[in-house]
C-alpha cells in the first residue's frame, strides 16, 4: 500500500514539474498560434483588397491571398515550435521525405495544379468566355487549380481537368458569336430586295448586335436558288433563341413580300423511246 502511494506522489510530482517546466512555454506557443491565426486571416483580407484594385482574376486573387495567408501561419508555427524547444531540422528532413512519397502518389493532382497555374496566370480564356477544347464547349463558368467548369447550353456542366487544357488546341470565342444562318431564294428574285430584307430583320431583332456589323451576302449559286448567308453577331447566351427567331422571321418575311425559297429540284430528260 506504502508503494502504491509513493508511486502516485512520485508520478503527481513529475507532473508538476513538467508543467512548471512547459506549462508556459505550452501556453505560449498556443497564444502564438492564435495569433498566428487571426494574422493569417488578416492577411488573406488585405491581399484580397489590395489585389482587386489591381482587377486582377478572382482565382488570381483567391491563390494569392490563400498563398500568403499559409505562409505567415507557418511562420507562427515555426516561432511555437522554437518556443518549446523542438529541434527543426530533423523536423523538416522527415516532412522532406514525407512530401516527395505524396508528390509521387498524386502525380496527376500535382498537374492539374500546375496547369491551373498555367492557366490562371497565362489568361487563355476568362470567366465568362465561350470556348471549344478537347472535343467539349461551353461558357467557362469557374477556373480552380484543379480543374474548369463549362457550362453547357443543355444547362448541364462539363468539368474538364486543367492538365487536358495546357497543350491542347483551344478555340476561344470571347462571349460573342456569329450565327451562321442562310436562306435561299430562286433565281429570279431580286437579290438586292431580298438582301435589304434581311437587314431590315436584323435590324428589327433585339438580340442582334450593332458592333460588329452582320455580314450579310449571296455567297452560292445553286442547282435551284441562291444561298444568301446571313452571319449576325449575338452573346453568346443568346445563340439559340437568335438563331430560332431569325429563321421565323426570314420564313414570314418572304412569304408576306412574295419571295420565293424554291424547292430543291432536278430536271430529268428521258432520250429515245420504248423498245
Amino acid at each position: 500500500m506504502n508503494e502504491q502511494v509513493a508511486t502516485i506522489s512520485n508520478f503527481k510530482n513529475e507532473l508538476i514539474d513538467m508543467a512548471i517546466r512547459f506549462g508556459p512555454r505550452l501556453l505560449t506557443a498556443l497564444v502564438i498560434l492564435l495569433v498566428g491565426g487571426y494574422a493569417a486571416q488578416w492577411v488573406s483580407r488585405w491581399t484580397m483588397r489590395v489585389l482587386h484594385r489591381m482587377e486582377l482574376e478572382h482565382p488570381v486573387r483567391v491563390l494569392l491571398a490563400r498563398v500568403l495567408s499559409g505562409l505567415c501561419f507557418v511562420l507562427f508555427i515555426i516561432l511555437a515550435l522554437q518556443n518549446l524547444g523542438v529541434e527543426l531540422l530533423p523536423l523538416i528532413a522527415g516532412l522532406g521525405v514525407v512530401g516527395a512519397g505524396i508528390a509521387l502518389a498524386t502525380q496527376g493532382v500535382l498537374s492539374n495544379i500546375v496547369a491551373g497555374l498555367t492557366i490562371i496566370f497565362t489568361k487563355p480564356f476568362r470567366v465568362g468566355d465561350y470556348i471549344a477544347i478537347v472535343g467539349v464547349e461551353g461558357v467557362v463558368e469557374s477556373i480552380t487549380l484543379f480543374n474548369t467548369t463549362l457550362a453547357h447550353v443543355d444547362h448541364s456542366h462539363v468539368v474538364v481537368p486543367n492538365r487536358k487544357i495546357v497543350g491542347e488546341i483551344l478555340h476561344n470565342y470571347g462571349r460573342i458569336r456569329q450565327l451562321d444562318v442562310s436562306v435561299q431564294v430562286a433565281y429570279d428574285s431580286d437579290l438586292q430586295a431580298s438582301v435589304a430584307l434581311v437587314r431590315d430583320i436584323l435590324a428589327a431583332n433585339a438580340r442582334v448586335l450593332k458592333e460588329p456589323a452582320a455580314f450579310i451576302q449571296p455567297v452560292e449559286l445553286g442547282d435551284s436558288a441562291v444561298r444568301i448567308a446571313v452571319k449576325p453577331w449575338v452573346l453568346v447566351t443568346d445563340q439559340g433563341a437568335a438563331t430560332g427567331e431569325i429563321n421565323a422571321a426570314l420564313l414570314e418575311a418572304f412569304r408576306a413580300r412574295g419571295i420565293v425559297i424554291p424547292y430543291p429540284q432536278r430536271e430529268v430528260r428521258l432520250i429515245g423511246g420504248n423498245a
